[in-house]
Order: C-alpha cells, then sequence, then structure tokens
C-alpha cells in the first residue's frame, strides 16, 4: 500500500480514568438494569454482578461493560446472553489460552480484560457489537474467602455503572453459623445523600443488606455526576465466639474450621523494625516512616522488647541489644527516629542479618520474636544477588521466628520481598505511596501487635486434602482456616485438636462436630463448602509453589492449575477465553500480577487501535477528515489518516510494554560527574548484580540506537554545560521523523505535520506501527519492533530528556550508545586496585554513584566506573554525528 495514502478511520474515545470522568452516550446506549446479588456464607462469597443494556440506535455498535473487583478475588464464570443466545466464558490453561488468543489476533482483534485498579480492586472489561435496537446482558461471578483483620471481615462491593440506571439494585445477604455479632457499613455509597437508599436487616444468624437508589439520587449524591454514582460498599462484620475451640462446619463433604480464641493473655514479644533510609526514601516516604514508627512506639507495652536498625549502604544501630519498652526507652528511641534522614545506597542483606542477631542476641521463654523490614528499593550495594540475599536470612532465621516485609511503593522488588517473607513464615505488604502512607503502616502494625499463640498445630481425624494446617502465630484479631475432604460420609462426627504454646504453657483445644449438621444454605450456593476449601487450597498452592524447584515446583504448580480449570477460577496460572458473537472476536482474561497491569502484544494489520492501552473505548469507525489541533482530557479527537485520542497520564504508562524482545528498560542510566562536564551512563551486564557504567563528554551529537536493517535510528543531543539531552531525534523507514526538545513534540511524515507541547496529552497511531503516546512528562515511542520511552526531567534547576529503551528486537544488530545489551564481566580484584576481566582485558574499574534516570523517581544506583573504549570496544568518535 502507498504510504503516502492511508486508511480513514473515525474513533470516538472516552476515557475510564480516575483523571477524566467517563463521557457516557446515555440517549444512544441505556443501561436499564444493574444488579450486584452477593452471598456470604462462612465467610465465603460469592458475587454476581448482572448488566442489561440497549442499544438505542437504528444500527450496530460496541456495548461496553467494566466493573470492578477484589484483587483477592478470583472470577469464575462470565456470560453474555443475545437475543436469547449466551456465550460464556471459558477458563483454560495460559498456553491453550494464548493459542486462541493469537488466532484472533491474526485476524485483527483486540484483547487484554483485567487490570489492576489502585490497593484493592481489579477492573474486568469487555465489549460486544450489537445489533441496532437490541439487548444485551453481562453477567460476571467472583468468589473470595474473607479474610479476619483486627476483628472484623469486610466485604467490598464497588459500583460505577457510568449511568443513571432505572433498575439499581444491591443485595447482600450473610449468613454466620455461630451469629452475627456486630455489622458496620462504610464507603461511599452509606453516607450522605445515598444513606436513606441503603436498608439493613438483622437475625441470630443471618444479615441482609440493600441498596436501592433512585435514579435521582444517582445523579445528585455527593459522589455522583452526569455519568451515575460511582464508589464502594464497604460491609464489616464479626461473629459471635462463645466456643473457645473454634467453629466447625459441614456441607456436602468438605469441612472448614474457622479457629480464633479470644480471652487468652496476650504474649509479650521482642520485634525488630528495620527502616530502610537510602536516598530514594527522601521526601514524604522519610516523614511518613518516621510517624508511623512514632505512632508504633507508643503502642508498645511495657513488657516487649524493642531494637531499631536503620540501613542504607551502612547499618546503624539504636542500641546493640533489644530494650524493654519502658517510658525512658521510648523516648530516646522516638529521639532517635525523629533524626532518620535520607541517604546513600541499599544494603538490604547485611540489615536484615543484623536484625536476626539482635534478636538471638535476646532469647526469652514465652514471648514472639518478629522481624519487620521495610524498603522502597532493589538492593543496591553489598550482597545484591537476590538469591544469595534470600538464602543467608533463611539460614539465618532458621524458621525461629517470622519475617514480614513491606514493599514502599511501585519501585520495589515485590516479587522478591513476597518469597523472602514466604520462605520465613511471614508476608509481604504493599504500602502504597500515598497521603496516609504512614496509617498504612500503622495498620500493618496492629495486626501483629497482639500475638497470642505460637507453634499451633491443627490436627483431625477421618479427614484428607487439608489445606495449611501448622502456623508460627495467631495474632488477636486475626483467625486461622482450616478446610478439608471428609473421607468417609459414612463417619458421623470429626474430631479435631488443636495444640499450641501461650505464653510459654502448651494448650490442648479438643472438639467434635456432628457430620450431618449440613449447614442451611441456599440450594444454588450448596456447594459454597467445596468451592471454599478450592479456594484456598489454590490461594496456598500458589505461595508454596513461589518457594520450590525443579520438580516439587512443577508437581505444585500442576495440582494448582488443575483445580484452578476444575473450578473455573482466573488465577496467576490460567485465562478466561471470551469467545464473542461476531466473527469469531476472542478476549483474554488474565488476573494481573500484584501492582501490575495486564498487558498483550499489539494488533495486527493495516492500523493500529492501542489496543493494549485500557482507557481507550472504540465505539464506531467511518470516514472523517480534519487537522489536528489541541484539546483537553474530556474532548475527543477526530483525525485523518492517523487515530488521536487525549490520554490520562496513568493510563498510558507501560503501553506495549516488552512483548517482544528483552526488556531493558531500566539498564542504561546516567548522571553529571563532580565536574559538571559529562554524562555517565549505565549498563547491566548478563550474570552480574553490579552493573558497568562509562562517562560521555559534553557537547556531542550522540547515536543513541541504530539498526540499519530496520531502517530505525535514535540519535540524542546532549546539552552544553548541564547533564541529560536537549534534543533526541527518532527516524523510522525514511518517513517518519519524531523531534523532542525540553519545550515541544514535532511528528512528520509524508502526509501529516504534528506539533504539540509537553502536557498535552494524546494517544496517535499511524501504519508501519508506529505508535505515539504523550503524558506530561513522558512519550511511549512505537516504531516497528522498538519501544523507547523518552522522560522530561525538572529538578536541580534543570530541564533535561532521557530515552529509556523498553524493547528491540532479539535477531537484530543495533549500534549506539543504547545498542549494547551482552556485555559481560569476571571481577578480577587486586588491592587498592580492583580490576574487571572485559572481552579477555583486564581493566581499571571504580566503584561509583549514579541515579537512575529511566525513572522520574531518580532512585540511587552503585556501578562499576570503567573507560567508555573497554566497555564499548569503540572509540567514541565512531558515536558522534554531524545532525540528529
Amino acid at each position: 500500500m502507498d504510504r503516502g495514502v492511508l486508511k480513514v478511520i473515525l474513533l470516538a474515545v472516552f476515557l475510564i480514568s480516575a483523571t477524566s470522568d467517563p463521557v457516557t452516550k446515555t440517549q444512544d446506549v441505556n443501561i436499564y438494569s444493574f444488579y450486584i446479588n452477593s452471598t456470604v456464607t462462612s465467610r465465603y462469597a460469592t458475587t454476581i454482578i448482572t448488566s442489561r443494556v440497549a442499544n438505542r440506535l437504528n444500527e450496530s455498535q460496541e456495548i461496553f461493560f467494566e466493573v470492578k473487583i477484589p484483587k483477592n478475588a478470583f472470577i469464575s464464570k462470565f456470560r453474555m446472553t443475545i437475543d436469547g443466545k449466551s456465550y460464556d466464558g471459558v477458563v483454560k490453561e495460559k498456553a491453550d489460552a494464548q493459542q486462541q488468543y493469537s488466532r484472533a489476533v491474526s485476524r485483527g482483534q483486540s484483547a487484554g480484560l483485567i487490570k489492576s485498579v489502585g490497593r484493592t480492586l481489579e477492573e474486568f472489561k469487555t465489549s460486544v457489537n450489537v445489533a441496532a435496537l437490541s439487548k444485551v446482558t453481562f453477567e460476571l461471578t467472583y468468589e473470595e474467602l474473607l479474610k479476619r483483620r483486627l476483628g472484623k471481615y469486610e466485604l467490598l462491593i464497588n459500583a460505577q455503572p457510568m449511568q443513571a440506571v432505572k433498575d439499581f439494585k444491591i443485595n447482600v445477604h450473610i449468613h454466620e453459623k455461630p451469629g452475627i455479632s456486630f455489622l458496620e457499613l462504610k464507603g461511599d455509597l452509606s453516607t450522605n445523600d445515598l444513606a436513606n437508599a441503603i436498608k439493613t436487616t438483622r437475625a441470630d444468624k443471618d444479615a441482609w443488606v440493600t441498596f436501592f437508589p433512585t435514579r435521582v439520587q444517582q445523579k445528585s449524591c455527593k459522589n455522583c455526576d452526569k455519568n451515575g454514582l460511582k464508589g464502594d460498599l464497604l460491609i464489616t462484620y464479626d461473629v459471635e465466639r462463645q466456643n473457645p475451640n473454634g467453629e466447625m462446619t459441614v456441607s456436602n463433604g468438605y469441612f472448614v474450621h474457622n479457629f480464633a480464641p479470644s480471652g487468652l493473655p496476650r504474649i509479650s514479644k521482642n520485634v525488630v523494625f528495620i527502616i530502610d533510609r537510602s536516598g530514594s526514601m527522601r521526601g514524604n516516604k522519610i516523614v511518613q516512616t518516621r510517624l508511623a514508627l512514632l505512632r508504633i512506639l507508643s503502642d508498645l507495652a511495657e513488657d516487649d522488647h524493642f531494637g531499631l536498625i536503620t540501613f542504607d549502604s551502612k547499618i546503624k544501630l539504636w542500641k546493640r541489644e533489644l530494650l524493654k519498652a519502658t517510658e525512658a526507652n521510648l523516648e530516646d528511641a522516638k529521639s532517635f527516629v525523629k533524626n532518620i534522614v535520607d541517604r546513600g545506597a541499599t544494603d538490604i542483606n547485611a540489615a536484615v542479618l543484623e536484625g536476626v542477631k539482635m534478636i538471638n542476641r535476646h532469647p526469652q521463654e514465652g514471648t514472639a520474636s518478629i522481624l519487620i523490614l521495610l524498603t522502597d528499593g532493589d538492593p543496591t550495594t553489598g550482597e545484591t544477588n537476590t538469591e544469595r540475599i534470600m538464602s543467608n536470612v533463611r539460614k539465618a532465621i532458621e524458621s525461629k521466628f517470622p519475617l514480614y516485609c513491606l514493599g514502599f511503593g511501585y519501585d520495589v522488588n515485590f516479587d522478591f520481598l513476597t518469597k523472602m517473607s514466604l520462605e520465613n513464615n511471614g508476608v509481604a505488604r504493599r504500602i502504597y505511596e500515598d497521603s496516609d502512607a504512614d496509617l498504612q503502616l500503622q495498620g500493618f502494625y496492629d495486626e501483629v501487635a497482639v500475638p497470642l499463640l505460637t507453634d499451633i498445630q491443627l490436627n483431625y481425624i477421618g479427614v484428607s486434602n487439608l489445606t495449611q494446617n501448622n502456623f508460627a502465630l495467631y495474632f488477636n484479631g486475626s483467625e486461622i482456616v482450616v478446610s478439608g475432604q471428609i473421607t468417609d460420609n459414612n463417619v458421623e462426627s470429626i474430631s479435631t485438636e488443636v495444640i499450641a504454646i501461650s505464653k510459654g504453657n502448651k494448650v490442648t483445644y479438643h472438639d467434635a462436630v456432628i457430620t450431618k449438621d449440613v449447614t442451611d444454605v441456599l440450594p444454588e450456593h450448596e456447594d459454597f463448602m467445596e468451592r471454599l476449601w478450592a479456594y484456598l487450597t489454590v490461594k496456598q498452592l500458589l505461595d508454596k509453589q513461589v518457594l520450590l524447584e525443579g520438580p516439587e515446583k512443577e508437581a505444585v504448580k500442576n495440582e494448582s492449575l488443575k483445580l484452578s480449570l476444575k473450578y473455573q477460577f482466573v488465577t496467576p496460572l490460567t485465562s478466561m477465553v471470551v469467545t464473542k458473537p461476531q466473527e469469531g472476536d476472542v478476549e483474554v482474561a488474565d488476573k494481573p500480577k500484584e501492582g501490575k497491569e495486564s498487558h498483550r502484544p499489539p494488533v495486527s494489520g493495516s492500523h493500529r487501535i492501542l489496543s493494549g492501552t485500557p482507557s481507550l473505548k472504540v465505539m464506531s469507525s467511518r470516514p472523517v477528515s480534519g487537522k489536528l489541533h489541541a484539546v483537553s482530557h474530556t474532548t475527543p479527537i477526530f483525525q485523518k489518516h492517523y487515530i488521536v485520542s487525549p490520554m490520562p497520564p496513568d493510563r498510558a504508562r507501560g503501553h506495549r510494554k516488552g512483548s517482544r524482545g528483552r526488556i531493558i528498560g531500566h539498564d542504561v542510566t546516567m548522571r553529571t560527574d563532580a565536574g559538571g562536564n559529562s554524562n555517565r551512563f549505565m549498563l547491566a551486564a548478563d550474570g552480574q548484580s553490579q552493573p558497568l557504567c562509562f562517562d560521555v563528554l559534553l557537547h556531542h551529537k550522540l547515536r543513541l540506537l541504530e539498526d540499519s536493517s530496520r531502517e530505525f535510528y535514535i540519535n540524542g543531543e546532549s546539552q552544553t554545560t548541564r547533564r541529560g539531552f536537549s534534543k533526541i531525534a527518532f527516524h523510522y523507514k525514511k518517513t517518519h521523523n519524531l523531534t523532542i526538545t525540553t519545550n515541544s513534540i514535532s511528528y512528520r511524515n509524508d502526509q501529516d505535520n504534528v506539533d504539540l507541547l509537553w502536557g498535552q496529552n494524546f494517544a496517535l497511531s499511524y501504519t508501519d506501527g508506529v505508535d505515539l503516546i504523550t503524558t506530561h512528562n513522558k512519550i511511549n515511542v512505537s516504531m516497528g519492533d522498538f519501544s523507547v520511552s523518552v522522560l522530561l526531567h525538572k529538578n536541580d534547576g534543570g530541564v533535561y530528556l532521557w530515552p529509556a529503551v523498553q524493547q528491540y528486537p532479539q535477531d537484530g544488530s543495533p549500534t549506539g550508545i543504547f545498542g549494547k545489551y551482552n556485555i559481560s564481566y569476571e571481577k578480577a580484584h587486586e588491592f587498592n586496585n580492583p580490576t574487571l576481566k572485559i572481552m579477555d582485558k583486564n581493566v581499571n574499574a571504580t566503584w561509583a554513584h549514579v541515579k537512575d534516570f529511566t525513572k522520574h523517581s531518580t532512585p540511587n544506583v552503585h556501578c562499576w566506573l570503567v573507560p567508555f573504549d573497554d566497555v564499548m570496544n569503540r572509540k567514541i568518535s565512531d558515536f558522534i554525528v554531524t545532525q540528529i
């Protein structure tokens, strides 16, 4: 096809982000019914969301269904019904689902359905083409086991139907065999003008909550707008606990044991707080950490013993020994906390091992010891290999006490913290970088503040396929849950024995439950106990899989996959395949990893619709002509020859990242040296935790990345006296030219000229695989097989650009400053004269400090500084160009 002639496309786009309210054509699409029905039995919740939508146009159009569900939930069913015919989503093993998806992509279809949203929710999204004046019904089911924290269970329901709905209902029924002790309503939907739309009914073992807002309320309430209400309904409750042996419930050959004894004496604890104070903790992070620690210290009981360790590249102890939480010691510790400041690198290994030593130096019978690590980054100094760190910590702790890891923000290596916690009988928790981060920290501590039992073992007679039945600690306000299968249906009762240590004394609980005592549940939920067992088993197998290697890991993975497929759970091992009733269109829903969005490769074809960008909604497709112009976030753009849409910053992040090739987005950084006359580049090295770095003198026009076989080039002009680049230019296939400066963005091809200023947020798509997404301080550029982000930095009194290569093809032969990707070295240290062996050559090296400018937070990193010629194996003159 002639590159100068492109297919003419019209896209009507609206946004679904927190920064820009969605625009719904209510006159064209009518959501005439929206129901959320949730049934909770023995803390196991099954929630069904049903949306009935009518197309009011005299032509077909795309209808969308979007809902938010709790992150801990598993989607277990999805159905679309059109003209009396139902289309069900089917859960498959990921590889099988990918094959079906790939076949759809080859036909130009789109995909990508689930993504993380904030702290507690993830979003399910799909669409279907509905004929003129026809209707569609969407039905989504998800399941979750409610977890008890601080003495209560929480059922979170999000409602955001995108318009005021005539028939809007939320119905919740909670049935708890021991009785409901209290029930409270919180959240946006329970306050102000909406309070009278809620009705609560209580009985001994049951509670009903209904929410029926009128259309007027949906438009006029405090949290409403022209697109209807949006918000959360949070139901918190607890159950009666008259039996210290816990509650045993049996149904259809399965049982669950909820064990949460109360009235026990608290166990004094030995707690060590290990606090990251590296440079990346600067600003609000360190301020909020200090605030949280001051509150936590005030809550320590006098018979507790505690220690404080801060670390960067060095370890600093408040005191060498654990001290009793007396008033004088607490005041001294608070003074220490107030003086914690950010500085240096991150030596996690040394800090945690020092915490272990501190506890081991203070052995006490009848106490519970706890390590709590708070960090916001990767290990960057000392021992930086995460596998070796985990091995060191595991050997040091020897399963004697738990390690809890709190990861601050999104730059942290949360997978590493999760595995290290699980290996040491603890858990990892993400602390979200927000205004209430100090309260999140304190909230986590409150959960582990009062240990009541240690070394808990739960034993049963007449059962099999038990979930986890031994636990290191039981904390006040929490709950231990064990489920299993009854091996003999003829047995009349199940016997249970709980053995634990309470304040240094062995305690034993005995109980028995009659197996015929079937819980009174609705017929449609009579299999809830089996599904509860399956849900809990899959969750625990997924955690266990993280800790294993080789055949054991594979066996656990296969068992988890088998159960996920049997019960149709969308888990990290499975995907839901949704086959839509138009030309075999297929979408695949993957459960996202914690803190990450789910992305898929871009669509092939004569044009692209940025299908990996969750904030876009394609409503129709017709030709139109016109010129590009600047618009606000809420105005759709219609443009000849290419697709244009306003793009909120939080939606543009990560588009098309790493679908093919090697991910090197964080491998290259720079800084200005002390003399201010050079840029320092950093390069990740194969098989080594410490990267290499090298200096390039200012002022140069440099070849940054080039692949002549693919006609792809990036050049950059460094600033005259300051770090970074003043201008970066992309050239692709002789027809696509993009020039980025610190003030503006300019794109040219054979047909169009596009000029933008930083701060204007757009998404543009062309043929030849060219996608551009701009935000207020970042532009994501995709050209063919290459994907590069350019960041605009404004700090230290200067403004400069820095590129971050996200993706390039494995079979290419790139050159340029960023083209070196297979470098390796060996350490060959000599006393006071460290050397590295690079490409069979001994090279003098210096331990240096850099900032990572591929991230706006510019975290500190250490590297081996070596001469440019030795790491690139070429002279700098080979990388200088006359024009960019």
